[in-house]
Formats: C-alpha cells, structure tokens, sequence
C-alpha cells in the first residue's frame, strides 16, 4: 500500500532516523535507552495488497480460497507462481538487511490476519513445493527465516500469528456480520488452527503447535499472539462496540472475543511454555486493559500485553501504568475505528477523535464528511 512504511535499500537513511528518534525520545522520558528493543515487521499483504493505489485492490493469493475468492473477487490469475514465491523470498531477506543496518534489533516475520504469509499455512489444495503437506505449506517461512540466519547474523527473528482462524464473515441485510455459506455438515478445512467447525479454535492447537515447534528450530523465541483477520473476521480479531467502513455489526458482545484471544494465547502457554507469547486483542478493555494485562501476564497465561490501537490514542498508557499513575480518561481508545476508515479511505492512520494532531489535519475534515454519507 503507497501509505505503508516501506524496508527497502532506499528507505534505509529514513529507517535510520525513526530508530534514532525512538532512542531519543526513550532516553529524555526514562534517562537511558539501554533497555529499549526496537523491531519492524516485514509483511507481503497478499489477497488485500494495493502497490500502486490505495485505493485500487491487487491481490497476490496462495491458493485459490472457495469463500475469499468470492469476498474479494480474486480468481486463478492472482495466484502466485513458485518463481514469484522465490522473489518474495528474497525481498525479505534484503529488508531484513536493511533494518539491521538501519539499527532495528529484530525482525518480526508476519503469519497472521491472512495476509500471504498466513495463507499459505492453509494452502491444501495448492500444487508445487508450497502447498498440500505440513512441510510444503510452511516452506514460505522457512525460507525466508533460512534466508535472514544465513545473510543476516545476528538479527533476530520474531513471528506474528494467528492462532485460530473461523470462517470469513460478511455483512447481512441488517448490518450485522454472518459468516459465509459452507456446505452444512462438512468439516472446513481451511481455518487455521481451526477444529473444522469454521467457528472454533482446536482445543488442542495441533497444527499451531507444529508451527510454534518448527518457529523454534529456527531461533524465533517469541511472538505476538492474535486470531482471525481484520478483513473477514473483524469482529474476532478486533473487538470494537463501533464497526470500521468497510466492516460489519458486531454478532457477538466485543468482550467475548477479547476472552477469545485469552483462551488462545492461555492455552497456547499450556502447550508450550518455553515460548515467549504476546498476548494482543486488548484495545476493547479501555480503562480495564492494565487490570487484565497484568492478570494475564501474572498467571502465566502470556509474557507481554501487546497494545494496538491504544497506543495511537494513547501512547503513554504503558509508561503511566508502570509508574502507578492514574490513567488519562481523555485518551483512552474507545474503538471508534478511524485509525482504520482513513487508511480504508487512503489517508494516513491515526487516531482522529482523539489526538490534537490528528482533529487538526484536512483529513479529519474528509473523514467526518464520508462517515456522514455512508
């Protein structure tokens, strides 16, 4: 997307500067940055990429999905070749070099949400060295994590992933999400992490696990756990009381599905406790976020709370939790979605009600103009 922040050889003197920033800014708040870890993540959009125009969709696909086809208008021409794979392959790996030069601390290679990376972790039916069995389908990250041990030592790789996928949902004649039609009484294979009802998690996470064991093998000592994809399952991946442009009503209160991210990364800290975990789907507690974090974190059901959303409406909450002072009401992150609906919209993302930066720029105008004719 022309708005995201692009890891190239020509953004490197950029990246440079946002690490120098971060350092900066670190020191004159806490007086050192000694203790500051810097990462980027390194991503292919796949099926939602849009290169050249925000707002013109040109998807790159694994597989040739029954349902995301359908929801996204994708067809056998935007699947990606093995050629094609490769490249990618090694567009990673040089981004990687990139942030290591530009000062990053690791890399997080993203295996979530559907983008291309996670897709192909359900590619089945896909032929070639990149589909079908267990090995094949998690060869894209193999690859790529080969790739950066092997030209960039000494960086280190973290991973970001879906535990558990449902099926996509859409929106229904009364505005409320539903999830699309799949033949009645037939497992739905293509949810990862799923137990075949394309509703659930497998209480077990077998395949997960598989994953997170193979992440290992390859030095990955942490991840930022979440679940589903912001663009067929928002309301699991990102509880909100308010649906975002292009999203749907909630079927399900916001809160359940942040007890879903909860489950999940609890019983994935059963299953392997060796593995640092993130623990992410947080924004929705508002003013009880801190509460829960700190509950999760001391009965081992995770190592981090990671904050999203709340951190573009408020990024001191962390530093003001840990130094016990009371939290900032004004800027609590109330899900109203417009750190989504702007770059939906191609504008930047920010937090818009709330931060004066944000109120102040011609886009908020834009903004409130297009949520008014919705």
């Amino acid at each position: 997307n022309p708005q995201q922040l692009l890891i190239a050889p020509h953004t490197r003197d950029v990246l440079k500067h946002i690490v120098s920033e971060m350092r900066r800014v670190h020191r004159e708040k806490f007086g050192k940055d000694d203790d500051l870890i810097i990462g980027i993540q390194l991503t292919h959009s796949g099926r939602y990429s849009h290169p050249n125009k925000a707002d013109v969709l040109e998807p790159v696909t694994a597989y040739q999905h029954p349902l995301l086809d359908k929801k996204f208008h994708c067809s056998a021409a935007n699947v990606v070749t093995d050629e094609e794979v490769g490249n990618i392959v090694q567009h990673f790996i040089t981004a990687a070099k990139v942030a290591q030069d530009a000062g990053f601390d690791f890399v997080d290679i993203k295996s979530a949400h559907g983008y291309l990376g996670h897709e192909f972790l359900t590619a089945y039916d896909r032929p070639g060295k990149y589909g079908g069995s267990f090995e094949n389908r998690t060869r894209f990250f193999r690859e790529i994590a080969e790739g950066i041990q092997k030209n960039v030592p000494g960086l280190d790789i973290s991973a970001r992933v879906s535990l558990f996928d449902i099926f996509p949902f859409v929106k229904g004649e009364d505005g409320v999400g539903h999830p699309m039609e799949w033949p009645a009484g037939t497992r739905y294979p293509y949810a990862f992490g799923g137990d075949g009802t394309g509703m659930d998690m497998d209480p077990d996470l077998k395949e997960t696990v598989q994953f997170i064991d193979m992440l290992r093998e390859f030095g990955v000592g942490m991840i930022c756990a979440t679940i589903g994809s912001p663009y067929y399952n928002v309301h699991m991946q990102r509880p909100a009381y308010y649906p975002v442009s292009d999203g749907y009503a909630m079927p399900e209160p916001p809160l359940y599905n942040v007890g879903r991210h909860l489950k999940a990364v609890k019983r994935l800290k059963e299953l392997r406790p060796d593995m640092l975990v993130v623990a992410s789907g947080l924004t929705c507690l508002q003013e009880y976020l801190p509460n829960v974090a700190e509950y999760a974190v001391a009965h081992g059901w995770a190592d981090f709370a990671g904050i999203g959303r709340m951190v573009l409406s408020y990024p001191e909450i962390c530093a003001d939790t840990l130094a016990g002072k009371p939290l900032d009401r004004r800027h609590i992150c109330r899900t109203f979605g417009d750190c989504t609906n702007a770059p939906r919209a191609g504008m930047i993302s920010g937090c818009y009600p709330l931060d004066e930066f944000y109120k102040k720029r011609p886009e908020a105008v834009k903004l409130r103009e297009l949520k008014k004719n919705a």
